[in-house]
């Protein structure tokens, strides 16, 4: 059937036949002063754009962890005493051409640490190499017990001066932990602080910088230099920031070109690509007023304001082409365009707002700034591109071929040409067989991506730092300290809470013995360290080294004495906190739920009035709190951003059916992405986890701007395949445009170093494109079940007829 739209709005080709206190209060408003809006914007941006150069990247190790989660509260608490098991790097200076008993490696060696010592933003108090102080040895002779720093005194580098140091190397317990078991290597390791010696926040881009310059200056005496931790992590990631935006300059000119392409009007084209450019202007202006700056995770929040208002300005631009195609003039044009899409608009830009506001109920700082930068970028596309755009179009108008040219399907279904192939192919969706095959179709990718997303991880699934490549420089100086020392820097601390001066009480001594022993049987774990394995040692040490001695005595006495001489990494200065550390293989998330699991189940039947088994301080046990967090945020986030959209929806429609039409879609893609995380590997964490709300909120624009269309005519009597067909004229196929579009130009984000940007580059390119599928396939499917003519306008005729009146909503579609 061809369908020649019914022209609500009459052609006005003479501006002077145009009544301009009609349209609604907005319309009238924005419209009969539109100069003064257009240069209030033109000051806004000015103004904003000169704010963004006061925009700042920065990172921050306290904003990517659950600071209010129990286990963060417990570290926080005990920090003090807990020197170097928070935010701390490691530098491996390794020998190519021997061991570490080499003169000449020595001296770099301490050269290097003393460099480190003095540099801004260490704690010098937690810092530990083989020539710091707090590195000492412990022995038994025929005297009894003796003991001193590793490097022997009056060491000069010497053929015998080596030997001491090696001997008491051997004494020191540090052989996996400061010395490479291959003793090719040495640690030094430097817990830092959270500010600098000027009272600022330490600056992790300048920090990373330090370390590299120091890795060449030091690489050219002749040793190798491996770094890990989350400065340099943070370093890392912060140079890749220019491939980001690289990336984005890639994105504006494939969207820039795919545009021209699709109206071949330069002008039009440019201006859309402008006021979406503006959008992102005013965002990154906003921040700093604020208070906020960039960090390696909210980066992208600029490419998706853009990819947003694309999306938006596209439709605009497209619904006054073909208006103005028709013969109206160019600023009826723009007002005709306001009426139609205004509402539908509004509602897609506010559920994009309230999806990303929504991840504000993570206990994250780094996802909550990505929530208001995001936010404030959705807002600010309300003023750009539903309003500034249309403004600058009634001045500029478009290109006449291109207007024509817009009109070709409806002019040929005039004439009685066939429809295009691909407008009838999709029509089929609306007729009973093909629609119910659809549904069947979908309901089985439903129930397949819910079976494959019981799988989906939590946290980390892979060894190093997944937010980079596996081949990166910092992945393989992971790998390389991880082979020499034959476990991981990831650390899990139990912290064991006692009355003051009765950290060395026997029986809570004993217990945290046994704790350790059945820690040590679990998989992942490879190693411990505690006061009660150093009373092993010592006993054993006091009976000739004898096996039969490694026993944990229930003696008073003989544990005071030990503990008094024991590093203070094991207990703190007033005795009322002993700390066990648990080396483990990597820091999965399997691996740290299993030991989680198990010192939990332990506390719990070891607890008492006075003595607490507390949970977590080191590197994994942060990573574990942040994995039960987002565990937590994950399905919280999804209701609410669902419940946010159907709340949204339904005041859109004000028609249930009309919210499951819109809606079912979103639900499918996201349970399909669930299932390509699983299948690719990807666990739930802090760079992934926003993806889901993030692609919702974009992904209900397309079915709003379809459905809105739809209604309209279903209200005018038309059927249900001629309204369809009708938004498939006028917002389909933008929302198709810009869909491919889209994903084309996050897809390039696959060839950055960054893998978490790679990660959510194909997650949203997967979601673009199957919520631009569900908007075009499955909606008219449901459609055809749930939108019949006599239900549709019985639900849109009821008392919302003074909101549409508003918004001219009665005069909306051509």
């Amino acid at each position: 059937m061809n369908v020649t739209p019914h022209q609500s709005e009459p052609v006005v080709r003479d501006l002077a036949s145009f009544d301009p206190a009609s349209g609604s209060r907005v319309e009238r408003a924005l419209f009969n002063h539109r100069g003064l809006v257009g240069l209030l914007c033109l000051l806004v941006t000015i103004v904003l754009g000169w704010q963004t150069t006061r925009l700042t990247l920065s990172a921050s190790f306290e904003k990517t962890i659950p600071t209010a989660h129990p286990y963060i509260a417990n570290y926080l608490e005990h920090q003090n005493d807990l020197q170097g098991l928070g935010n701390a790097v490691r530098i491996v200076v390794a020998n190519p051409n021997g061991t570490i008993y080499d003169a000449g490696y020595l001296q770099t060696l301490r050269d290097l640490s003393d460099e480190l010592f003095l540099a801004p933003g260490v704690s010098r108090r937690g810092m530990k190499s083989l020539w710091t102080p707090s590195t000492r040895w412990t022995g038994v002779t025929e005297d009894g017990l003796e003991g001193g720093p590793v490097i022997p005194d009056g060491y000069d580098g010497s053929a015998a001066s080596l030997q001491r140091l090696e001997a008491n190397i051997a004494r020191s317990g540090e052989i996996g932990q400061l010395v490479a078991r291959d003793a090719k290597s040495a640690v030094i390791y430097v817990p830092l602080l959270a500010t600098g010696p000027d009272g600022e926040a330490l600056d992790y881009a300048v920090f990373a910088q330090k370390l590299e310059q120091l890795r060449t200056k030091y690489e050219a005496q002749g040793v190798k230099i491996h770094i890990t931790g989350f400065a340099k992590l943070v370093g890392d990631l912060i140079d890749g920031v220019r491939y980001v935006v690289m990336f984005f300059a890639m994105a504006v000119l494939i969207a820039g070109a795919t545009l021209y392409w699709y109206t071949r009007c330069i002008r039009s084209a440019l201006l859309v690509v402008a006021s979406s450019l503006v959008a992102v202007v005013w965002q990154l202006g906003l921040l700093p007023l604020l208070g906020y700056a960039l960090d390696p995770y909210s980066i992208l929040v600029p490419f998706l304001v853009f990819a947003i208002g694309m999306s938006h300005g596209a439709q605009k631009m497209n619904g006054i082409m073909q208006d103005i195609g028709r013969g109206t003039h160019r600023q009826v044009a723009a007002r005709y365009t306001f009426r139609r899409l205004f509402m539908a608009g509004l509602a897609a830009l506010l559920a994009d707002a309230v999806g990303f506001a929504v991840l504000l109920v993570i206990d994250i700082q780094v996802i909550r700034e990505l929530a208001v930068a995001a936010s404030l970028g959705v807002a600010v596309l309300i003023f750009t591109n539903l309003i500034l755009l249309p403004i600058l179009l009634s001045y500029t108008g478009v290109g006449t071929r291109a207007a024509a040219r817009s009109l070709a399907a409806e002019e040929g279904d005039a004439n009685g040409a066939p429809k295009q192939k691909l407008w009838a192919f999709l029509d089929r969706f609306t007729e009973r067989r093909w629609a119910g095959a659809t549904v069947a179709v979908a309901a089985l990718m439903l129930f397949g991506g819910i079976a494959a997303s019981t799988r989906l991880s939590i946290g980390d699934l892979d060894p190093g730092a997944p937010e980079l490549r596996p081949d990166s420089r910092y992945n393989r100086d992971v790998m390389a300290v991880n082979a020499a020392y034959g476990a991981s820097s990831d650390v899990l601390a139990v912290m064991v809470r006692t009355p003051d001066g009765g950290c060395t009480a026997v029986d809570t001594v004993l217990k945290v013995d046994e704790l350790e022993w059945q820690l040590r049987q679990l998989d992942g774990v490879e190693s411990t360290n505690t006061v009660a394995l150093l009373n092993r040692r010592v006993l054993t040490g006091l009976n000739e080294g004898n096996p039969k001695w490694y026993e944990m005595l229930p003696s008073q006495d003989m544990i005071n004495t030990i503990t008094s001489n024991a590093p203070r990494g094991l207990y703190n200065d007033t005795c009322n906190l002993l700390t066990l550390y648990v080396y483990l293989r990597d820091h999965k998330a399997e691996t740290l739920t299993r030991v989680v699991e198990h010192v939990k189940g332990f506390a719990a039947a070891n607890d008492t009035e006075s003595v607490k088994f507390l949970l977590a301080a080191g590197s994994a046990g942060i990573d574990a709190a942040t994995n039960i967090v987002v565990k937590d945020a994950w399905n919280k986030m999804l209701w609410l951003v669902y419940g946010a959209v159907v709340v949204l929806a339904f005041v859109a429609f004000r028609s249930w059916r009309a919210v499951v039409v819109a809606i079912v879609p979103l639900v499918v893609t996201s349970f399909l992405t669930e299932a390509l995380m699983v299948a690719l590997g990807m666990g739930v964490k802090v760079a992934t986890l926003p993806v889901i709300a993030l692609g919702v909120g974009i992904g209900v624009d397309y079915a709003l701007y379809i459905l809105s269309v739809m209604l309209v005519a279903l209200r005018q009597g038309l059927s249900l395949s001629e309204a369809y067909y009708r938004a498939l004229l006028f917002t389909g196929k933008v929302v198709m445009l810009t869909g491919i579009t889209l994903a084309i130009g996050v897809i390039t984000w696959m060839f950055s170093p960054i893998k978490f940007q790679a990660d959510m580059g194909l997650l949203l390119a997967f979601m673009f494109l199957w919520n631009m599928l569900g908007a075009l396939v499955l909606l008219p499917a449901l459609a055809h079940f749930l939108l019949r003519p006599a239900a549709t306008v019985a639900a849109v005729t009821q008392p919302k007829v003074r909101r549409q009146e508003f918004f001219n909503e009665k005069e909306t579609v051509q």
